[in-house]
């Protein structure tokens, strides 16, 4: 009400095409400082995932960066666990335990287009065929729900999901920058198996070495 009025205010005294360039300007002020919040993030992620080979610290960073970023109300990256063929929780920010333990998320049903087909954003929890839980996530307070895929040489191995406290329109750019999260994420997790079996081999070449 205050900002309708104030609107209204600024229109009456400098004029309605004034006020028009005035908010457009605002629009762009604020457009550039996500960008300049996104780029810094990526890099932030970069950084860390240059710095350790944890894999446990790299989800972490992810989804932390994000909720922050963001400033929404959840994220959480999930893994594909190959023998059950379920989404596992492997990090989660801003959800509680009872959300994340509501039961098993199957891979071929929770979302399953965003494993196949990329980004799917789901605008009301509670009218959307394609989510598998609608009650918990009303009861945890989740309006929105956006699941990019996370894969590594074409394979899809997890998802990232932000979650929402208020209906949203996901825009390009966030679905964007939340993909690019997404790859960095999968490239890390390559990157940590890689490390390992690298240790794992070096240790078997020592073990022959020693007499």
């Amino acid at each position: 009400v205050f900002v309708k009025y104030f609107i209204a205010s600024l229109m009456r005294k400098v004029g309605a095409d004034r006020i028009g360039l005035i908010l457009n300007l605002i629009k762009k002020e604020v457009a550039m400082e996500k960008q300049l919040i996104n780029y810094q993030t990526l890099l932030d992620i970069t950084n860390g995932i240059s710095a350790s080979h944890d894999p446990d610290e790299v989800v972490l960073l992810v989804v932390n960066s994000i909720h922050a970023a963001l400033k929404v109300k959840g994220c959480s990256l999930f893994l594909v666990n190959k023998k059950t063929d379920e989404l596992e929780v492997a990090s989660s920010v801003g959800l509680s335990r009872e959300y994340l333990d509501k039961g098993p998320l199957s891979a071929m049903q929770s979302i399953a287009q965003s494993l196949e087909e990329g980004p799917v954003a789901i605008h009301d929890v509670m009218d959307d065929p394609r989510l598998q839980y609608p009650q918990a996530a009303l009861k945890e307070g989740i309006a929105s729900i956006l699941s990019v895929p996370i894969s590594v040489q074409s394979k899809v191995i997890g998802a990232l999901r932000i979650y929402t406290a208020e209906p949203w329109a996901f825009s390009l750019e966030e679905v964007n920058f939340v993909q690019a999260v997404a790859q960095l994420a999968g490239m890390a997790m390559a990157l940590c198996r890689m490390n390992r079996g690298l240790k794992s081999s070096i240790e078997i070449l020592k073990t022959l070495r020693d007499p």
